[in-house]
């Protein structure tokens, strides 16, 4: 079984282009189902094998870390399926443990605000941080692929950034005018960091946002500096990238966005991922009626 993990690992990579991040998910969980079934060879293992191991990961795993362990099971039996190697999914039919829908984290917008304010001219990176959060909170693209951007991605005069997703998907995303005029106060500081750092091996010429030592910035720096502002403008939920991405769908959404819009925004396969920021809206939509429509609740003809 091991030596097939490491084909369909080889497979998620050239065929897939998923990123080393997830193809290492994948063969953790695979290799973790490997061991627990003693190497057995994938045409020998049975639904009741499987159904085994879910039990045996219930003592020590949460309802999203088995759920997750089931599909990378059931996505390494379809790819043997297409290779021939078995006939039958074994784990088609076992269902993994409910979860709890977990709405995602957001801010207020006026508590946006106040974060991307936070960063002071004054600082020798502060340019830098604010577009940072600017960009993340205009485009609502992942941490990952904004530190991916390069300088070329950007496109100043129409306002839009080239954003390299999951499995090398590209998109356009628009980016607002703030963050245009923020990152072009940071352009010229970029340039002489590039001037100075010239004889270190770790320069990026082409990366969007730079660290110290002219290196392309990395998610976990962005992370760190996310919630560093997120503290320091006194916020009452840890801030992170995602927590911008978060904001950028929930309010587009408030303001009347369609859905299929903010999935093709948000680089959303399935709408369904998309849908959960709806259930977020709710309460403000339910006001927007009370307050507007003529069956509402009447407070719109008083106020």
């Amino acid at each position: 079984m091991d030596q097939e993990i490491e084909l369909f690992s080889r497979w998620l990579h050239v065929e897939k282009g998923y990123s080393d991040h997830t193809i290492s998910g994948y063969r953790r969980d695979l290799l973790e189902c490997s061991g627990f079934l003693n190497g057995l060879s994938p045409e020998t293992i049975t639904n009741a094998h499987i159904r085994s191991f879910v039990a045996a990961l219930s003592d020590r795993n949460n309802p999203a870390s088995i759920n997750r362990k089931l599909s990378s099971l059931r996505s390494f039996f379809r790819f043997l399926q297409r290779r021939k190697k078995v006939e039958i999914n074994p784990v088609e039919g076992i269902a993994g443990p409910k979860m709890r829908r977990r709405l995602p984290d957001y801010l207020s917008v006026d508590e946006v605000f106040s974060l991307l304010e936070c960063p002071s001219p004054q600082s020798r990176f502060g340019y830098r941080d604010r577009a940072i959060m600017e960009t993340l909170y205009s485009t609502g693209i992942r941490v990952a692929e904004l530190a991916a951007a390069n300088l070329d991605d950007l496109d100043f005069e129409q306002g839009m950034l080239r954003v390299r997703g999951k499995g090398k998907k590209e998109r356009l995303v628009p980016v607002g005018r703030p963050a245009i005029e923020v990152f072009s106060k940071w352009a010229p500081q970029r340039l002489s960091l590039l001037t100075t750092s010239s004889g270190n091996t770790q320069i990026d010429v082409e990366s969007l946002f730079l660290n110290a030592r002219g290196g392309r910035l990395s998610t976990r720096s962005i992370e760190r500096l996310v919630s560093h502002y997120g503290r320091c403008c006194g916020l009452h939920q840890p801030v992170t990238p995602h927590t911008l991405r978060h904001c950028f769908a929930t309010h587009l959404l408030e303001m009347g966005a369609d859905l299929r819009t903010v999935q093709e925004l948000l680089g959303h396969v399935s709408l369904s991922t998309t849908q959960r920021y709806t259930q977020v809206t709710l309460d403000h939509l339910t006001r927007v009626y009370d307050e507007s429509h003529p069956l509402g609740d009447g407070r719109a003809s008083t106020e």
